[in-house]
């Protein structure tokens, strides 16, 4: 309690003593929250379904148990059905399919996740690929990457939608910046990358993917107006790093091991907060940033999908 008494007063001290805001994922997530289940409240009043989420849970990985988690009792906040499929660590492929199958045939969920990562033996790509586009709330479907590419409705993977949200809340002026995305993945680096280049609000950057292989990444960081750090590298980012108010969205979320924790762990963001925060215009905190904003995402994904049936 004490240690997170003093994280919470730290974070405060450097509100009111530097020049820069915190994206505070706790307040958005929440505006997001209320705006769905009003929106929820009014559709189930005229007569029309409950939006319902389905998620697949396989093994028993810690950090996969408490998002999971989060995801059904969020359901649970904005007035929707949720329903968890939980399987055993060295459960068949084929079992996973059959129950992917028959999700995609149930009229009553509009929404299908697979948490992820799944285990080796399990071919990741392929399950993904089975899901019901029209039930992708998670976004990760080629036919949702594709109409996102191609800038027509669809559903935006559930992080980069979120960090699109916050933007969009604090009114953070992207349009002729510079955005400098440090990592490549399919879930948060490339979507980012592709949605801050459009010609959309948020969007119109001109955007730099950076990856594992870049050279000069300090060079190219420190001429980002906004940077999205989604490489999985505790407190990779410093500040010598990043130029003087700069938008920094921290996407990083690592279990470091901490003896003095009563968990025994720590939660680390890909960015050194203490130090590279005074310098910046805006940044997240990790935990309460964009982790937050990225259940937001999925919720208002999952309503769209309810919402669609009656189109």
């Amino acid at each position: 309690m004490k240690q997170i008494i003093f994280y919470v007063f730290f974070q405060e001290f450097l509100v009111y003593f530097c020049p820069m805001q915190l994206l505070d994922g706790k307040i958005v997530s929440q505006a997001v929250k209320n705006d769905i289940k009003e929106k929820t409240c009014l559709f189930t009043r005229a007569g029309k379904k409950t939006p319902h989420l389905a998620a697949i849970l396989v093994g028993s990985n810690g950090a996969s148990e408490t998002y999971v988690a989060s995801k059904v009792k969020n359901c649970e906040e904005v007035g929707f059905k949720s329903s968890l499929i939980r399987f055993d660590e060295n459960c068949g492929e084929a079992e996973l399919i059959t129950a992917i199958e028959k999700l995609n045939n149930d009229d009553d969920v509009d929404g299908i996740l697979v948490q992820l990562p799944l285990p080796k033996h399990i071919d990741e790509e392929k399950i993904i690929n089975l899901i019901n586009p029209d039930k992708d709330v998670d976004g990760f479907h080629p036919m949702s990457i594709g109409k996102m590419v191609q800038g027509l409705p669809t559903f935006i993977p559930a992080t980069p939608y979120g960090i699109l949200l916050m933007l969009e809340h604090y009114k953070i002026e992207t349009s002729g910046k510079h955005a400098v995305i440090i990592g490549r993945s399919n879930i948060v680096g490339r979507p980012i990358s592709i949605l801050l280049s459009r010609n959309t609000t948020p969007g119109n950057c001109t955007v730099t993917v950076c990856h594992s292989r870049t050279n000069n990444l300090k060079d190219i960081c420190l001429q980002a107006d906004i940077i999205v750090a989604a490489l999985g590298i505790p407190e990779f980012l410093k500040a010598d790093m990043v130029k003087d108010k700069a938008v920094v969205i921290d996407v990083g979320i690592t279990r470091v091991a901490d003896a003095s924790k009563k968990s025994g762990f720590a939660i680390k963001g890909d960015v050194d907060f203490a130090n590279v925060a005074p310098t910046c215009s805006y940044i997240t905190p990790v935990p309460g940033g964009v982790g937050l904003m990225t259940i937001a995402a999925l919720l208002m994904n999952t309503f769209t999908a309810c919402e669609n049936k009656y189109k």
